[in-house]
């Protein structure tokens, strides 16, 4: 009968030729999708993990270190390596509504308001909603948090033509695409998505440090035509991610 530990070692050996700390990967990975280790779970310890995989010590703190920054795992110092709650995922087929959505998870949802202001676009701007450079335009920026922690940085243009009474709103009572929404339909999306590091700002506002990867998700938005709405959304990739699932339209002819 085979023990714990030569399975676990036959796991790392079936994944060759990945290196030796990309195969520790994988079995902590595939460990963890298989519901053997829950979020929250505390993992075996470096040393357990190198008795068990056969591995030394600084390949096991590499493939730790890999899985922590990816957001898998989390680490706390003198206490031990625990795995990370799921990140929320929210969908790139649709505008869809991060209040609703947290929510929907049992989480509690708040937004902070940085900023709300008419000013004079710049070219990049001005480009985007289809105006003439330093032509006027809304602007506002605010923060949305889960359980108190930020995890969209939303930074909106807004085209005063489409949208003129956007600047006095409440947005205290009302989240800014719930507005728009409610006004004027979005005939047409775009969405664009890119990793990168967060300037200084951004990183201030999201509470994180300038070295931690996000992911920004740009959307454009037009009613007939005409387009309304230029926005960015900095998610910090260690709690957010984008995905989506669909059926495609060939799909559904045959079904």
């Amino acid at each position: 009968m085979s023990t714990p530990s030569s399975r676990a070692a036959h796991v790392v050996d079936r994944v060759l030729p990945l290196a030796r700390y990309a195969q520790v990967k994988e079995y902590i990975r595939t460990t963890i999708e298989s519901g053997a280790w829950q979020a929250g779970d505390r993992i075996p310890s470096e040393l357990n993990l190198v008795d068990t995989l056969g591995v030394s010590r600084m390949t096991i703190n590499r493939a730790l270190r890999e899985l922590t920054d990816e957001g898998l795992l989390t680490r706390l110092s003198g206490v031990g390596t625990f795995v990370a709650e799921a990140k929320p995922q929210s969908t790139l087929l649709m505008i869809a509504d991060i209040g609703d959505e947290i929510r929907s998870r049992g989480h509690e949802y708040s937004c902070s308001h940085l900023n709300l202001t008419r000013e004079a676009a710049s070219a990049g701007v001005s480009t985007a909603l289809g105006l003439t450079p330093g032509a006027s335009v809304f602007r506002i920026v605010c923060v949305h948090r889960e359980n108190g922690l930020p995890v969209q940085l939303e930074d909106r243009y807004v085209n005063p033509a489409i949208a003129p009474a956007f600047i006095d709103q409440d947005f205290t009572r009302m989240r800014p695409s719930e507005y728009l929404v409610s006004i004027v339909p979005a005939h047409e999306i775009e969405h664009i998505v890119d990793a990168g590091l967060p300037t200084r700002i951004e990183a201030e506002w999201l509470e994180i440090g300038p070295e931690v990867p996000c992911l920004t998700l740009v959307r454009r938005t037009w009613s007939s035509g005409v387009a309304v709405t230029f926005a960015r959304f900095v998610h910090p990739g260690s709690r957010y991610r984008l995905g989506c699932r669909f059926t495609p339209e060939f799909a559904r002819q045959q079904s």
